[in-house]
């Protein structure tokens, strides 16, 4: 089953259960995908459906900062509440020496010696990890192991 189907059919088992707050959050996600879909003009594989949550999650980490600094903690138990909802559709996430083992693979495979050459090391790792770590967690790692 396709991430999307699974998602359709969770916002039908949450509406069935009362919860509001899951329902909406997917209805989002969904949302989201069915817009990434008419852009494209056709449905999308689950790699793009993932990117997709991805950007989701991201726009709710941004909302979490915006809520902390108008000193509004309901917002962002909210946001955190969605994040960990949209989190579960992700593949299990890189850990810290996962990701640095693939970042310095990626980079002799390429022979990158500098930063200069951090976007051709990007180029052959962000298509490996794709879903299983944040686009500016990788960059970072590339950035240190370069430097």
């Amino acid at each position: 089953m396709s991430i999307k189907a699974t998602i359709e059919k969770d916002i039908v088992d949450a509406m069935r259960s009362g919860q509001v707050m899951r329902k909406n959050t997917l209805r989002m996600a969904l949302s989201a995908i069915k817009l990434a879909e008419i852009e494209k003009g056709g449905s999308l594989d689950d790699a793009v459906v993932l990117t997709v949550l991805q950007k989701e999650i991201k726009s709710r980490r941004e909302t979490i900062l915006d809520a902390e600094r108008a000193k509004r903690p309901d917002l962002v138990a909210d946001a955190e509440a969605e994040i960990a909802l949209l989190e579960t559709y992700l593949p299990t996430q890189l850990s810290q020496q996962e990701l640095e083992s693939m970042a310095q693979e990626a980079i002799d495979e390429v022979g990158a010696t500098s930063t200069r050459e951090i976007g051709i090391v990007m180029n052959v790792l962000l298509p490996r990890v794709q879903g299983r770590a944040e686009g500016s967690m990788v960059s970072q790692v590339v950035r240190q192991l370069l430097t």
